[in-house]
């Protein structure tokens, strides 16, 4: 029966058991007593979701505390063993798998390369399947215990009625790329195991701002710069966050030639790929033969190096004119949005790091309008290069919490029963 708001008791009992177990996931461990408050839910409404949350193996004790003059209370948390998850990460050079426990505690992990074969479809669908293969065999953990796959890529998402998830990717050459069909005709995981895939910024940028740097924030941009450039807006109304193509926006009218096919996009000139072109172009020395990585580190070397070595001023002009167009890009972030916060990641990103930051804070602040300038900070993010991972395997947590802790395969089991 609907109320005159129109949820039925089957909504306000998913209700109450997502605010519990968010409250717990990311303030626990926490006693009965403090979960009233926290949530606005009756003693005897927690006490019935506690007791649900424990029968669904959701929830465990984890000890007593003191009380005032009272007899000790009972502390509860997220119980780690309650499910387990699977992040995927397409990423530049790698495809990265890691499996996790409820708690997003690492429990195993695989990468496989991809410099070869750059981004072949049946290369890229064969790495995710004898890498999701792999962990799961590596701790005994049944695929029918996962609460779902979360997978990174670059490009845009599209979801459609028949093939589930399509992958948009003009710069790796992927034009509605069925990702999701081919998974599960390819993975050996039963029917009832969800795909959560997503753009990797978007990945990025939900794990920074549930783990990370961006945790408490109502307004901000996370940014990914490895070979390509993206960015991901949460904001109060777009909770989990929305991928933006911002390494595409224009910063050079007429400028350089981008992978999109684009001329003068923020990604033809800080792009990792781009920016060790314009050091080779401008007369530097990238080691021969080497990947991005490598050869990022050595123009960072260069402009930066050991004590009573002398800077390439190459190097360094390259680097500074690198932080300008990053800045400019910022600005338009900062006016279009006004962020509390824009939060930098990414292997290239995290690379540059420190050193390069002051310079892009002083170009964002000089192209920004004076206002939101002034009330935005723009760091570095605090996961580390395995924030996309992380962020992917997040998407099934998500999605447990949408449906207040009921498992994808079974969420009308206990409702059907109950009503």
């Amino acid at each position: 029966m609907a109320g005159r708001n129109g949820r039925t008791v089957r909504d306000l009992r998913r209700g109450n058991r997502a605010a519990v177990l968010r409250r717990l996931y990311f303030d626990g461990p926490m006693s009965r007593f403090e979960l009233g408050p926290a949530t606005g839910l009756s003693g005897g409404s927690i006490s019935n979701v506690v007791a649900e949350l424990v029968e669904d193996h959701l929830v465990e004790e984890a000890g007593t505390v003191e009380s005032d003059g009272g007899r000790p209370r009972t502390l509860l948390r997220v119980a780690p063993s309650g499910g387990h998850m699977i992040g995927v990460d397409v990423g530049e050079t790698r495809v990265r798998v890691e499996l996790f426990d409820l708690t997003l505690t690492e429990l195993a992990r695989t990468e496989r390369p991809l410099e070869h074969h750059g981004y072949d479809v049946e290369v890229v669908v064969g790495h995710i399947r004898d890498g999701i293969a792999e962990v799961l065999a590596d701790t005994d953990i049944a695929p029918e215990q996962l609460l779902g796959v979360g997978i990174g890529v670059p490009g845009i998402v599209a979801r459609t009625p028949g093939q589930g998830a399509v992958v948009h990717g003009q710069t790796i050459g992927w034009d509605a790329v069925p990702l999701e069909s081919l998974l599960r005709s390819t993975c050996e995981l039963p029917d009832s195991v969800p795909y959560f895939i997503d753009n990797g910024a978007r990945t990025l940028g939900q794990a920074e701002l549930w783990f990370g740097a961006g945790r408490g924030s109502h307004n901000a941009v996370v940014v990914l710069f490895g070979s390509g450039i993206g960015a991901c807006l949460v904001t109060e109304e777009v909770q989990y966050g929305r991928p933006l193509e911002w390494g595409h926006v224009t910063v050079q009218v007429r400028g350089r030639r981008c992978r999109c096919g684009a001329l003068g996009c923020l990604e033809a000139y800080a792009g990792a790929g781009a920016l060790v072109d314009r050091w080779r172009e401008a007369g530097g020395r990238p080691p021969a033969g080497a990947d991005e990585e490598t050869a990022l580190a050595a123009l960072l070397t260069a402009a930066h190096p050991a004590e009573d070595a002398e800077a390439d001023p190459v190097a360094l002009a390259v680097l500074e004119e690198t932080a300008e167009y990053v800045g400019a890009g910022l600005s338009d972030l900062v006016n279009l949005f006004q962020p509390e916060r824009i939060l930098i990641g990414g292997w290239a990103g995290l690379q540059l790091g420190p050193r390069f930051l002051p310079a892009v804070r002083r170009y964002a602040d000089a192209y920004a309008l004076r206002h939101p300038a002034e009330r935005v900070s723009i760091d570095l993010g605090k996961l580390g290069p395995d924030a996309v991972t992380v962020g992917a395997a997040s998407l099934p947590l998500a999605d447990l919490f949408a449906r207040g802790g009921r498992p994808a395969a079974h969420r009308h089991d206990r409702e059907d029963a109950n009503g």
